[in-house]
């Protein structure tokens, strides 16, 4: 994935899991959370899903949470630097929408 904290933009997919583990959630949680969140817009797959997570989890911005040993479903929340890094997505997507808006003089 392309995605850095160096003002990259993130993928829809990306910004939809972030924002759902600000709650702790399991990958199934996840994917029925992104389509809530996104009016079922947008639907990961399990591959989608578990190769972003782990990016997500080498990059510091999410954490497995510590679970029961015999526990079959792994939870996940988001870092403080994975918060800051949804932070800057969204003021790169609030720049995003006053510059078209200007364009568009809609303003």
């Amino acid at each position: 994935m392309p995605e850095s904290s160096e003002r990259n933009a993130l993928t829809e997919a990306v910004y939809y899991i972030l924002l759902s583990l600000f709650q702790p959630l399991h990958g199934y949680g996840i994917m029925q959370h992104v389509k809530e969140l996104s009016h079922d817009r947008v639907a990961l797959g399990p591959g989608t899903l578990y190769g972003a997570i782990n990016t997500l989890l080498e990059k510091g911005w999410i954490e497995a949470l510590e679970g029961e040993k015999n526990a079959r479903k792994k939870e996940y929340r988001i870092t403080a630097k994975g918060m800051n890094v949804v932070e800057e997505e969204i003021l790169r997507l609030e720049e995003l929408i006053l510059n078209g808006k200007q364009k568009l003089g809609v303003m």
